[in-house]
């Protein structure tokens, strides 16, 4: 039995392997719990043996494992994976349609990220959710206080200057119980500020100490956040041929409803990264306030843009350039130049 292709269908306990020869006929179907699965593996799948997995959870840390065992790893995003599962879905199906995702010549798969994109992109997804504790919990603050007769300020600064000041004030009509518990809500908010504060110094860092975030935090509206996401996500940007496809799989490209030879081009597609997206339209946005003070050709350009088309659409158009400008520098490896940003 000679294996060329094996998918795996991946999950917390048991795995789901289907394997082809080069014929494309199945010759193996396994189903083997986590701790035994590679060396179930090992025994049928010779070292150069082609292995496919959705790219879901612990799918990077499985294709680092399988890579360093000489296999040749494919991830496949599980949209695509989808189109090819017969009949009803369970997990000797999911494998099969991996086994045949992966065989397809135009499949697109995901490259495989390191141990270090993984890292950073841990530190971003906690000090999001850190960014969502601290919005909720003012919320909270501001729900509960208008229930004493308080009307909480909407900017989140001007909230915690707020709160002090509530906390003093004994004439305000707020209780010793709600005061206390007002007290610790303070202390709540100050701890998430605190931790978010931490992640900022950490990424910070870690830009600073990375060559391709210090050579991308160069571009306008990248700074450390910007930067060392946009290596989280895309590592050295190989994996595009061109700007313009790192700038599509981010959503940052018209979608496409076209047919019978007329061309119609909507909103952005919004694929991909919303994170990285998010982050680079909001980059964007600070370098349009900022642009009728300079006189580089980039800035020039989007004030233009920003005078014919309305603000959104200008800072999306400099966060796709931003994108693109981003691919250059990753995948040549090479300095930013001002004068030809714009070109």
């Amino acid at each position: 039995m000679k294996l060329t292709r094996i998918g795996v269908d991946i999950a917390k306990q048991v795995f789901q392997l289907h394997g082809t020869d080069r014929s494309e006929q199945t010759l193996w179907r396994r189903r083997v719990p986590r701790e035994r699965w590679l060396q179930a593996l090992r025994e049928v799948a010779v070292p150069g043996c082609e292995i496919g997995m959705e790219a879901c959870g612990g799918a990077h840390h499985w294709a680092r494992q399988l890579q360093a065992m000489g296999y040749h790893v494919k991830l496949i995003a599980p949209q695509f994976v989808k189109p090819y599962v017969k009949s009803n879905k369970n997990d000797a199906n999911d494998a099969e349609a991996i086994c045949e995702a992966m065989s397809r010549p135009g499949m697109r798969f995901v490259t495989l990220k390191s141990t270090r994109q993984q890292d950073i992109q841990a530190l971003h997804r906690v000090r999001a959710s850190l960014m969502e504790q601290r919005t909720a919990k003012g919320n909270q603050i501001r729900g509960l206080v208008a229930e004493y007769g308080l009307v909480a300020p909407r900017e989140l600064s001007s909230l915690r200057r707020a709160m002090p000041c509530w906390l003093e004030d004994a004439d305000n009509g707020l209780s010793a119980c709600f005061r206390q518990l007002l007290d610790g809500l303070w202390r709540d908010l100050r701890g998430v500020d605190d931790r978010i504060l931490e992640l900022d110094h950490s990424l910070a860092d870690l830009a600073q100490a990375d060559p391709d975030a210090r050579r991308l935090q160069k571009l306008r509206g990248v700074g450390p956040l910007v930067a060392t996401a946009l290596i989280a996500a895309v590592g050295d940007a190989k994996q595009f041929a061109s700007g313009r496809q790192m700038a599509a799989s981010l959503g940052l490209t018209p979608r496409q409803h076209s047919s019978g030879g007329k061309d119609r081009l909507l909103g952005i597609s919004k694929r991909g990264d919303a994170y990285v997206r998010s982050l680079l339209v909001h980059g964007a946005r600070s370098a349009l306030r900022t642009a009728p003070a300079k006189d580089d050709r980039l800035s020039q350009w989007v004030v233009r843009l920003a005078k014919r088309a309305h603000p959104n659409v200008a800072s999306v158009a400099l966060a796709n350039k931003t994108a693109r400008l981003a691919w250059a520098l990753l995948h040549h490896q090479c300095e930013y130049q001002p004068a030809l940003a714009a070109a």
